[in-house]
């Protein structure tokens, strides 16, 4: 059986993690693979930390989406691939990979796997999260602020000169090119149940 690949895509905030996370356990690793497009932002250790911080992180061009693809092309043909991992504390790829082996069901997440069309060409079934853009600044936030050890005023200036002009550029835009469109993520039960029919096809 040859894989499939499901991308979710949406703004910052906007819930692709969660229903990631419930196609995943609701078939189980052996079943899916995932692999999120912010591991592949490019290494710039030519640049200091305060030189990696000006950097504009939310323009496709800040991925090093090729690696992605080949990627992507190797697990589909059934071989498992060492994902580089991503250090957002100090703005730069780490030294560490993680491996990820293929699986029937291969989910990639990130806001800007629409925006490049070879990308595209890989994925099967392409979901966009479509959420309103105060749940998902604030979400922003408390995951920057938790999980990444950013201020709040870092934060919030990211997102007013960065985020949200490429938000509005090229996420929103790529909406458009979309299977499915899902408000509120993974706490829509109704799309999530009818992701969940579409995989277990394809399973069976």
């Amino acid at each position: 059986m040859e894989p499939i690949v499901i991308g979710i895509a949406g703004g910052t905030g906007s819930g692709k993690t969660t229903l990631t996370r419930e196609l995943r356990d609701h078939f189980g690793a052996d079943e899916v693979s995932v692999i999120d497009h912010d591991s592949y932002y490019k290494r710039h250790d030519d640049l200091t930390y305060e030189d990696r911080c000006k950097l504009n992180y939310d323009h496709p061009n800040s991925f090093d989406t090729p690696l992605l693809i080949e990627h992507l092309k190797a697990l589909k043909a059934g071989q498992t691939v060492e994902v580089p991992v991503y250090d957002y504390t100090v703005h730069n790829r780490s030294d560490k990979t993680v491996r990820v082996a293929p699986a029937p069901v291969i989910i990639l997440e990130g806001i800007l796997i629409f925006a490049d069309p070879e990308l595209c060409e890989q994925m099967d079934m392409k979901v966009f999260v479509d959420t309103d853009a105060d749940v998902r600044i604030l979400r922003r936030i408390l995951r920057d602020v938790k999980e990444r050890g950013r201020t709040l005023d870092s934060v919030v200036d990211q997102y007013l000169t960065t985020v949200k002009p490429m938000h509005e550029q090229f996420v929103e835009p790529s909406k458009r090119k979309a299977d499915l469109i899902v408000p509120e993520g993974g706490r829509n039960r109704v799309a999530l149940d009818m992701l969940i029919q579409w995989v277990a096809a394809h399973l069976a």
